[in-house]
């Protein structure tokens, strides 16, 4: 492929172009006197183009001088000699544009040949950014350009971004289905309005308890009421941690083997009653990228922190934010940002990404280190023994219907699985209500008992995969950089401020499912801590994957000062006492009473905030329960 120059002429733009503007207080009670006015300014500098406005004085001047009349037209030669004049200028301009194309187009260079080396007049970036090789055609740019942007300032990652591909483009327009003569739900965007035999008038969506294919919507609460801050109080610091949005299915995903596995049959079997579109059914999903879904849903988490959070931003400053290499965490990222500050949001904000990578250190992705991780599988064989017996009625039905394919339970877990992608891929599924409600809440639970053996306190890894970023928290919390961890940390990172700053009071980081997971897991939020049977569904349960880790899941960190502490019961201030801080964790804008997993932080405390230096104290004593290196990479560590 040609590698081709492009140049891009920027418009020139007065200060007043885009209007006269001016930027209101944000949507939260300031904490510092810090200015909220941002000057956008010109993006061009009109000294360094060359142009000056003309003055009041040279305008009346021109105006002032006489039209050439026409008896005083040329003579033959005058107009001779102007005409060469005009074409030795028309020559001259000419050339000099193509002297200036060339020089744009080749770094600066003059006809693609380097001057002598000196000295650089700017200083260099503190690490090389990756160069991507290109085509050897003669036909090439000869002037391949070179990035002085760091590695892990770099959002074209080049191959770390993983596997990726698009799908069919959703028509839902055309292919969705319903019943005209019931009452019509529109969609917003998504169709989930299907029937669905055994629901009932108040019961949650099937949508709401799809594990980690929910959707995003907020949870319904972990125990405690949520309260607003007493008179006098602020939050003065925050650390959110955001999954990505909704996506298509990852590599070697059961819906992936279920199309291939049907794709094979054609010609061969025969679906009737509910399963007959089957027969013209093709699986047409893309792979691991964001669908139109997942990129409202960042933008709406950016929104509405913007309107929560937006006065501990102090505009004057540019705050750095971190996401992994991922192609849908990079996009993940972007339209969060975008959400928050506006599509210009990298006046605001620098995207640190760190790469995702096999042996590599990296919090946001805990488990690419922890090498024993991949074999801590008790909660993938809950998982399939809670899957034959929830689903054994469905298979039987669904068996029936085919002819001339042995149709399994895997075949109806993965059907299941398709309602959840198809519908966030497509805005609508036909294999929705192929399942009883009974049957979805057996899908929900599914996915609790495979995250909680896997990745949660059910996981000897768990704690270890998160114990990384628990320590970043602290780290931030108590000021300090880190030079040396024995866990997955990029060192290299954290211990420069460039790149672990803390001078910030909102910290934007963006991370995935399992990882957040067991990073609620390294906090020791052992309220979350539970025996899950593979027998019996037990009703309702602290440890359920879709009000923690849905599509677009965020944990907020809130710091709140107090001039007094607060009393437990919230009924006030308490008499004595001097200024306090407490530490308050909102895990999907429900709060996680942090009473209920340490005895220390008070779990008579309605509010659910722990004292900050008690927190700090508690959250010491983790790394040692975590045990990074022993069951990461200890030989059967992880069994």
């Amino acid at each position: 492929m040609l590698q081709a120059c492009h140049i891009k002429c920027w418009p020139t733009f007065t200060a007043q172009s885009p209007g006269s503007t001016l930027l209101g207080r944000p949507p939260f009670e300031p904490s510092r006197g810090a200015s909220t006015t941002v000057n956008m300014g010109s993006p061009i500098n009109s000294q360094a183009s060359g142009y000056e406005p003309v003055s009041l004085s040279e305008k009346e001047e021109l105006l002032s001088r006489p039209l050439l009349s026409h008896g005083a037209q040329p003579s033959p030669g005058q107009r001779l000699k102007r005409k060469l004049s005009v074409l030795l200028a028309s020559c001259a301009v000419s050339l000099s544009v193509f002297v200036a194309f060339n020089m744009l187009a080749c770094n600066g260079t003059l006809f693609g040949i380097k001057p002598r080396p000196s000295e650089p007049s700017t200083p260099q970036a503190p690490v090389q950014a990756r160069e991507y090789p290109s085509s050897s055609s003669s036909e090439d740019c000869p002037c391949k350009p070179t990035s002085t942007v760091p590695e892990y300032f770099n959002t074209s990652p080049g191959p770390w971004v993983g596997k990726t591909a698009t799908g069919k483009a959703p028509f839902m327009a055309q292919t969705r289905t319903f019943d005209h003569a019931a009452t019509y739900v529109p969609n917003a965007p998504l169709q989930t309005q299907v029937p669905v035999q055994g629901w009932q008038p108040g019961n949650p969506s099937i949508f709401a308890m799809m594990g980690f294919l929910t959707p995003y919507t907020p949870s319904t609460g972990f125990g405690v009421d949520e309260w607003p801050l007493p008179e006098g109080a602020e939050i003065i610091w925050l650390q959110m941690v955001s999954r990505h949005g909704s996506r298509y299915p990852t590599r070697g995903s059961n819906v992936g083997a279920f199309g291939a596995r049907l794709a094979n049959a054609t010609g061969k079997f025969n679906a009737m009653g509910e399963l007959e579109f089957l027969n013209n059914w093709k699986y047409q999903m893309g792979m691991e990228i964001l669908v139109p879904r997942g990129r409202q849903e960042l933008f709406d988490s950016g929104v509405l922190h913007a309107y929560m959070y937006s006065s501990l931003y102090d505009p004057k400053t540019k705050i750095i934010a971190r996401t992994t290499t991922q192609d849908r965490m990079m996009k993940s990222a972007e339209n969060f940002l975008a959400g928050m500050f506006g599509l210009e949001w990298t006046n605001n904000v620098t995207l640190e990404v760190i790469i995702e990578g096999s042996n590599l250190n990296n919090s946001l992705a805990g488990y690419m280190n922890c090498p024993n991780e991949s074999q801590d599988s008790l909660g993938s064989e809950a998982h399939d023994i809670w899957v034959s017996n929830y689903l054994k009625d469905a298979t039987e039905r669904f068996s029936k219907l085919v002819t001339g394919y042995n149709w399994t339970v895997d075949d109806t877990y993965a059907a299941q699985t398709l309602c959840a992608y198809d519908t966030v891929a497509n805005g609508y599924s036909r294999f929705c209500s192929l399942f009883t409600y009974q049957e979805w809440i057996g899908f929900g639970y599914s996915h609790d008992l495979q995250f909680y053996g896997n990745n949660a306190f059910g996981s000897q890894t768990g704690r270890a995969v998160g114990i990384g970023f628990q320590q970043e928290v602290l780290a931030r919390l108590q000021n300090h950089t880190i030079a040396y961890s024995d866990t997955q940390l990029n060192t290299t990172l954290d211990n420069n401020t460039v790149t672990f700053p803390l001078n910030q009071s909102l910290y934007l980081d963006f991370s995935h499912d399992t990882n957040i997971v067991s990073i609620l897991a390294a906090f020791g939020l052992t309220q979350f801590e539970q025996d899950l049977p593979t027998d019996v569904y037990p009703g309702d349960h602290n440890f359920t994957v879709s009000h923690i880790t849905p599509f677009g899941a965020r944990l907020d960190v809130e710091i709140i000062k107090t001039p007094k502490p607060v009393k437990a019961d919230r009924s006030g201030y308490e008499d004595e006492g001097e200024e306090t801080k407490y530490v308050h964790f909102v895990l999907n804008q429900r709060t996680v009473p942090l009473g209920w997993s340490h005895s220390e932080c008070d779990a008579e405390r309605v509010d659910g905030w722990c004292e900050f230096e008690t927190f700090l104290k508690v959250q010491k004593k983790m790394p040692g329960l975590a045990r990074y290196a022993e069951v990461c990479f200890a030989e059967g560590g992880g069994a």
